[in-house]
């Protein structure tokens, strides 16, 4: 089924303070929360009085830690990650957090993003003599931190930055320290939150992981910002050089839970209103509104409340397959979509159908489900896309495919409603998503193909 845009990765770390000295078990709540953004792996790494101890491996979170009652995992501070992996291998060995001792102590790390020069930073490394034990572009960062450790973690901390392009949020813990870090550019979020009574900290890529630990949300780090947390509280390091905050817009578009709070805007909000505009831009005559599930959902409520046409339920996803079902064999592609997603006959049969979906990419997946929907009796289909034509690759943490791949740099919109087999197709223009998202915040390239900065000459 994974023939679309991948998940990134998701990292959180806690700071306990007062007498819960078990940050562990937080951090594994957190990553339940964060789950969607990454399914490889997973894992934990506990500071207990600055020794680290790290688990981690492969799957789900509960996979990785079933059984894990954390007793005997201590530290009042402790970060974790789940990940997908858009550079490096998917093995055990590429799992974060990732670990090492240096002059500064031991030092774990975890990382959201991308780097663009990650080639040249690892072939100026090796020449330096540094060994590599994984192929994960995080531990370039790793290493940077630690070769000017004699600065101190703040200085080993910005010598990196001055050498790292693209994409990055970083949770690292030190010595009696829990500290994050954000790119120049916001490419990817992280927030800070307050554990209920004054008990601590927590820093995670997304609001919904604050709401499960039972956290109040403070704020979110602001691009290029460094945030350091030690029994003194919070201290914040403001950037070194300008920053313009280029938000991945696919965080609203796709990634981002629903019911998270990404710099300030409401991801289901946000998605409901590109339904609206889809609505507003073309009127189709329908019996009822359906989604893709789960993402297309907001939207296609919101094109229900603009057009006048009811939101119907056709497609229910199988909770219990999971995002990680692999098809061993090609042919089993096509049974895989009746596999997850069951149809309800009675709103499908002789009806017109709105189809929305968050995004089309390949096409493949959707092509099948439009298939599945004729099947089982749809009279039309007429498909939306809650975002426009992704015309262009991503080098900053999300796995889009390579650009002859995409539909929509192979065929035209007339070509690709052919293929998918829908009477009709529309994209979210680009004027209405920039309407949706009001101040020029984002980075859309994989619409428009303006980087926020200098990207692989193969783009």
């Amino acid at each position: 089924m994974s023939e679309e845009i991948h998940e990134e990765c998701g990292v959180i770390g806690v700071y306990c303070s007062g007498e819960n000295q078990n940050a562990a078990h937080l951090v594994y709540y957190g990553l339940y929360a964060l789950q969607h953004r990454g399914q490889e792996s997973a894992g934990i790494a506990a500071n207990n009085h600055a020794v680290m101890e790290l688990r981690k491996g492969l799957g789900l979170a509960g996979e990785v830690f079933r059984g894990e009652t954390f007793a005997d995992f201590p530290g009042n501070i402790a970060i974790g990650h789940v990940r997908y992996s858009t550079a490096g291998d998917a093995s055990v060995r590429s799992a974060q957090p990732l670990a090492a001792s240096c002059r500064l102590g031991e030092i774990a790390l975890a990382h959201n993003g991308n780097l663009v020069n990650a080639d040249s930073l690892r072939e100026m490394l090796t020449d330096e003599g540094v060994i590599f034990h994984t192929t994960s572009d995080s531990e370039s960062i790793l290493n940077l931190i630690c070769q000017h450790g004699s600065r101190g973690i703040e200085g080993g901390i910005k010598n990196a930055m001055s050498l790292i392009k693209g994409a990055y949020v970083l949770v690292i813990t030190i010595g009696d320290k829990l500290i994050g870090v954000r790119d120049p550019y916001g490419l990817h979020p992280l927030c800070i939150g307050k554990l209920s009574n004054d008990s601590g900290w927590v820093l995670a890529s997304e609001t919904c992981a604050l709401e499960a630990l039972d956290a109040e949300f403070v704020r979110d780090i602001q691009p290029g910002e460094i945030v350091i947390i030690d029994k003194d509280g919070l201290k914040s390091i403001p950037p070194s050089c300008i920053c313009k905050k280029n938000l991945c817009v696919f965080e609203l578009v796709y990634f981002a839970r629903p019911d998270s709070i990404v710099d300030g805007v409401s991801v289901y909000e946000f998605r409901r209103r590109c339904g609206m505009m889809l609505a507003k831009q073309r009127k189709i005559e329908a019996d009822v509104v359906m989604a893709v599930p789960d993402s297309g959902i907001p939207a296609a409520i919101g094109y229900a409340e603009a057009s006048g046409i009811p939101y119907g339920e056709g497609l229910i996803k199988n909770k219990y397959m999971g995002r990680t079902f692999i098809l061993p064999v090609q042919e089993m592609r096509d049974d895989a979509v009746r596999i997850k997603l069951a149809t309800i006959k009675h709103n499908i049969e002789n009806k017109r159908l709105i189809l929305i979906d968050d995004s089309i990419v390949r096409g493949t997946t959707l092509r099948r489900i439009v298939k599945h929907l004729r099947d089982a009796g749809a009279k039309e289909i007429h498909v939306c896309a809650a975002s426009p034509e992704v015309k262009f690759s991503c080098y900053f943490g999300i796995d889009t495919p390579h650009r002859e791949k995409l539909i929509a740099v192979q065929k035209s919109s007339e070509e690709i409603c052919e293929y998918m087999g829908a009477d009709s197709l529309t994209y979210l223009s680009e004027e209405s998503l920039r309407e949706v998202c009001g101040e020029d915040l984002y980075c859309k390239a994989c619409f428009d193909g303006n980087y926020p900065m200098e990207v692989p000459v193969f783009a």
